[in-house]
């Protein structure tokens, strides 16, 4: 066994290694990063923020992003009717309250915490949109029901089901104008998350479709449309474990990182512009 003083040394020389390694990499008096390791990890174009809360707390995004993956996926594949799955998620009802809404909800606050502006208000509003989709599918709230009366014929019970369909279609399709948005910010981060909105957009406006097509008596249209928006749920799903991943390796600073396909330094910021364009006008 080494003596006491030698474990000293060793972990002396292992603690001013890794305070060299992050000294590497500061700015601002506090310590930062890269600006293509930073988006990588945070999902946010690297900015100025007040206060060192990035170096004092953990990442919180690997965790926000987890819960909407575990609630994703399943529902890509209830949609896809893999091996007799089915009913619209209505048996993951638990995985989109814990997951998909209050993993997501504590991430985004804690983004906030920290002063990442952009992934607080994804992470927030799909927390959200989960907690929603979960209360629709819960029995005890009834929210078919609504449109249903007691004892109704089956002609009443089926032309209630199709309004239902047809008013739940609408926020859909508003999540979806929200997610164009948002795929259209992620420009400004990396090419997976691009990816990760694109077809998560795709996936609303055809689910949107697919409860039309169901509330019009078109099932054979409806069912060939849910299957799809599924296909897409799977796609995005297969880009965010990847992203998952990334972000896993970047925090205990794996001997190797895989790429993202950065933007943050392509598509230049507001500032960034303006600071050359000044520099440009004082060295002319």
């Amino acid at each position: 066994m080494a003596p006491n003083g030698a474990n000293g040394d060793v972990a002396d020389s292992i603690d001013r290694d890794y305070k060299e390694h992050l000294k590497r990499y500061e700015t601002n008096g506090t310590i930062s990063l890269p600006m293509e390791v930073f988006e990588k990890i945070y999902l946010n174009p690297q900015l100025p923020v007040k206060g060192e809360l990035r170096g004092t707390f953990g990442n919180p995004t690997p965790l926000a992003l987890m819960g909407f993956l575990i609630a994703s996926t399943p529902l890509g594949c209830a949609l896809m009717g893999w091996r007799g799955a089915g009913g619209g998620g209505a048996a993951t009802i638990g995985v989109f309250y814990f997951f998909g809404g209050l993993l997501q909800i504590i991430g985004s606050i804690l983004e906030w915490i920290i002063g990442n502006t952009f992934p607080f208000v994804v992470f927030g509003s799909y927390g959200a949109f989960w907690l929603t989709l979960g209360a629709t599918l819960q029995p005890s709230f009834n929210a078919e029901g609504a449109y249903i009366p007691t004892g109704a014929s089956a002609a009443v019970a089926a032309a209630g089901t199709a309004e239902f369909l047809s008013s739940f279609a609408f926020y859909l399709l508003f999540v979806g104008i929200l997610t164009t948005i948002y795929m259209v910010i992620a420009l400004r981060t990396n090419i997976v998350f691009v990816v990760i909105f694109l077809f998560l957009d795709l996936a609303l406006f055809l689910l949107a479709a697919a409860y039309w097509a169901l509330a019009e008596g078109n099932t054979a249209l409806g069912g060939q449309l849910e299957v799809a928006a599924g296909a897409c749920v799977f796609v995005f799903c297969m880009a965010g474990w990847y992203l998952l991943i990334v972000q896993l390796m970047q925090a205990v600073d794996f001997p190797f990182s895989l790429p993202v396909g950065d933007l943050s330094t392509r598509f230049k910021g507001g500032a960034a512009r303006r600071k050359a364009r000044t520099d440009l006008e004082k060295n002319a």
